[in-house]
């Protein structure tokens, strides 16, 4: 969806859906070769941007539609509309979880540091009737130790595992959903089974922390405010929807432009707000402290995995990771080597043009990777489109992207491992880190389909 919003993807890809070969297999065979002219040049058969593709609802179902489209400011104004109108016993306490990738564009729109911006983002939404707003920094922990985990065993059955290797990482929406879609099985056996940060934050706020509240989990509304659009897409997803207790693990994704937005639809200065502490989710007392993780504005998954396996491994201490620049900032990779051997070969890859490159590598069995970053927007996380975009639309806002990516950094990191607040919900929430709970709550699988008649024709990216 690369944040092209729902309104607007008909209108704007209309001609290009017609054309995906998922269409063709529902309207029937498609009707002859067309002719479109591109860059000066005229092109004879059907023609699909990527961009479109991904930015367009034409694999959607009605139903899938639909709940996306309800992820937006006005449902969140109706469920706090109806707390104040009906009888306390029915209220929905809504809580909120902010990415730690969203939280640099409060303080560069705030013009503060990031702690004092995280406090004023929580006074303004505890002012419009949220009750509980966490920073999901623990759940991109839990992630990330996942990850490693699951990496070390597809390492080790390497050998006799075709499938084992390259792994590629799975908290991107928008590389999931086109590695799903497109790719299919070809990819989806590649795929970390870790469950994305955002979707483990639901499950802690509904399972566990609805749990310390004593209220059931569908009387919580839980509200992700992340820096991309495709994170609606990954809300809706059927795996984490309790048909039980009708209730999804997050209800309602909102970008960090659009909170912005309705502060500024609401003329709220920042002198008017108090400054309150994030909630803990732990119910523990004082002010959250706010940490990240490794990597370049991303979750740092590349990174933690990397120091995690070569000390695992080949007993390897790696406090300095060097990153080489191959086709451009977006295609880097790393290396471990010892006594002038390869042991570690890793990369990142942000961005559909060098997803393009990825994947061809890989279908002529030239890729030399055993893990892969994959994330869909250039620049990664911070350059997300739901908060990037400059105001005029259609670009990125590097300025403004320089200055999320300088905020950030000035994070202290804390390795998950080292966490307290993990270990204790490791222990509490799921009963030890290798149990069946962990499995269940923290994982999640991918459904690869045949990959033929998936590629659309003359795919551009």
């Amino acid at each position: 969806m690369s944040g092209v919003k729902i309104a607007q993807r008909k209108e704007k890809c209309e001609n290009c859906t017609k054309q995906c070969n998922k269409k063709q297999g529902e309207d029937g065979a498609s009707s002859g070769p067309e002719s479109e002219e591109v860059n000066g040049q005229l092109i004879e058969g059907p023609r699909l941007l990527l961009s479109a593709c991904l930015s367009c609802d034409g694999c959607l179902s009605d139903e899938e539609t639909l709940k996306i489209s309800q992820q937006n400011l006005e449902e969140v104004e109706r469920v706090l509309a109806l707390n104040k109108k009906c009888d306390t016993s029915k209220h929905k306490a809504v809580a909120a979880s902010v990415c730690p990738q969203s939280l640099p564009f409060f303080a560069v729109q705030f013009g503060l540091d990031i702690n004092e911006a995280a406090r004023k983002l929580c006074s303004f939404l505890k002012s419009i009737g949220v009750k509980f707003v966490f920073d999901t920094t623990v759940a991109a922990g839990f992630s990330i130790l996942e990850t490693q985990k699951e990496f070390i065993q597809r390492y080790r059955r390497r050998h006799h595992d075709s499938q084992a290797l390259p792994m590629f990482t799975s908290s991107c929406p928008g590389w999931i959903r086109y590695a799903e879609r497109v790719l299919g099985s070809v990819v989806t056996p590649h795929l970390c089974t870790a469950r994305s940060p955002q979707q483990i934050m639901g499950c802690l706020v509904k399972d566990y922390f609805s749990e310390q509240q004593k209220l059931s989990p569908e009387r919580i509304y839980h509200i992700v405010v992340a820096p991309c659009f495709d994170k609606k897409l990954e809300a809706v997803r059927e795996e984490f929807y309790n048909s039980l207790l009708e209730t999804r693990d997050v209800d309602c994704v909102l970008t960090s432009k659009e909170i912005y937005h309705l502060m500024q639809k609401r003329k709220i200065s920042m002198e008017q707000l108090d400054s309150v502490p994030l909630d803990h989710v732990l119910r523990e007392g004082g002010d959250v402290e706010l940490m990240r993780h490794d990597g370049r504005g991303s979750e740092g998954f590349l990174e933690h995995v990397f120091k995690h396996t070569a000390k695992e491994v080949f007993a390897v201490d790696v406090q300095e990771i060097t990153y080489k620049t191959l086709r451009n900032r977006d295609f880097q990779e790393v290396t471990l080597e010892k006594d002038g051997e390869t042991l570690l070969q890793f990369a990142a890859i942000y961005g559909f043009r060098n997803i393009q490159t990825l994947v061809h590598r890989m279908k002529k069995g030239r890729l030399p990777y055993q893990l892969v970053e994959v994330l869909s927007c250039p620049g990664g996380c911070l350059s997300g489109r739901g908060q990037a975009e400059s105001e005029a639309g259609g670009r990125v806002d590097k300025g403004l992207v320089q200055q999320m990516e300088e905020v950030y950094i000035s994070l202290p990191v804390r390795l998950p491992e080292l966490n307290p607040v993990l270990n204790k919900l490791y222990q509490d929430w799921l009963h030890g880190p290798d149990s069946d709970q962990a499995s269940k709550l923290l994982h999640t699988e991918f459904k690869g389909q045949s990959q033929s008649n998936t590629q659309p024709p003359h795919m551009e990216w």
